[in-house]
Formats: C-alpha cells, sequence, structure tokens
C-alpha cells in the first residue's frame, strides 16, 4: 500500500512538472519545490529569523534604498500593465471565455512572458517585509501582509506554469491601481 501511494505521488509530480512547455526555461519554473522554498524561508525569515537578528541591533535606516525601490516598482508595473495590453488585453481578448493561446505566436509568447515577469514582480514584492523587518517597523507585518505576500506568488506561479494568458491574466489588473496608489 505504501509503495502505491508513492508511485501516485510520483506520478502527481511528474503531472506537476509538465506544464505549459513554453514556459520551462524560465527561471523557478521548472517545478514548484523552489518557488515553495523560497516562500517558506520568506515567512521563516520574517516571522522569527529577521525579528532575531535584529534583536538589540539599531534600525537600519532604507529610506534611499526604499525611494529607489518604491520607484522601480512602480514603472516595472506599469511596463507590465503596459505588456498585458499589447499582448492581448487591448489588441485581440474579447473577455468572454477565451481559450489560452498555447500556441507560439508572437502574440501569445508576449503573454507568456508578461505573466512570468508579474509573477516574478511578486518575488520582488518580498523585499515589502524584509525592509520592515530590517527597520524593525513590527506593527506592519499583519497575517494579512504576510498572507498576501507568500500566497500570491505562490497561487500565481501554478497559473503562469499552466495557463499563462487570457482570462487567467485579466485577474491580475488589480496591479494598476496598486501601481497608481
Amino acid at each position: 500500500m505504501l509503495a502505491a501511494v508513492g508511485a501516485r505521488a510520483a506520478q502527481i509530480y511528474q503531472y506537476l512538472l509538465k506544464g505549459d512547455p513554453r514556459i520551462e526555461e524560465y527561471p523557478l519554473m521548472v517545478s514548484p519545490v523552489p518557488m515553495t522554498t523560497i516562500l517558506l524561508f520568506y515567512v521563516y525569515f520574517v516571522l522569527s529569523l529577521g525579528p532575531r537578528l535584529m534583536d538589540g541591533r539599531k534600525p537600519f535606516d532604507l529610506k534611499k534604498i526604499m525611494v529607489v525601490y518604491n520607484f522601480a516598482l512602480v514603472f516595472f508595473s506599469i511596463y507590465i500593465v503596459y505588456e498585458f495590453l499589447m499582448a492581448g488585453w487591448a489588441t485581440g481578448y474579447t473577455f468572454q471565455c477565451d481559450p489560452v493561446d498555447y500556441s507560439n505566436s508572437p502574440t501569445a509568447l508576449r503573454m507568456v512572458r508578461v505573466a512570468w515577469l508579474f509573477l516574478f514582480s511578486k518575488f520582488v514584492e518580498l523585499f515589502d517585509t524584509v525592509f520592515f523587518v530590517l527597520r524593525k517597523k513590527n506593527s506592519q507585518i499583519t497575517f494579512l501582509h504576510i498572507f498576501h505576500h507568500s500566497i500570491m506568488p505562490w497561487t500565481w506561479w501554478w497559473g503562469v506554469k499552466f495557463g499563462p494568458g487570457t482570462q487567467s491574466s485579466t485577474c491580475r489588473c488589480p496591479k494598476l491601481s496598486k501601481t497608481l496608489s
């Protein structure tokens, strides 16, 4: 029985490795293990390791770094929204349950690329919480904040791995509102 469970687990893992072949060459997209490891370390760092390392130390002054970081994220987010528009939102999607375009057309590949860029931006945004830890702004490290920053990359990894494009990409529209706020 244990062998059957192990065999079934191996089958499921092999299925998870397949996904959309167009995304295989992108960083972190071969397997869910590296992405999950990064996110587990993130949660461990912001809840345990980081506060312990900062115990007895002065908060870091990260104002200049954070200004550069925030401006870079704003411009990156604007670029991502622009790319989503050019890859389909404004150039061909009907918003009536279009199927994912699994072709290798330039437009489909552009959508794959921007879907991965969006996912990558979620990993970059983990630094929001790291900055809170280093600045000893522990009151800003809430359950909701950690949950949001850890679950967003994890859930979007699956979407990018198995179906980047069409309706799955329109859920990313809040990116624009976050950029402008």
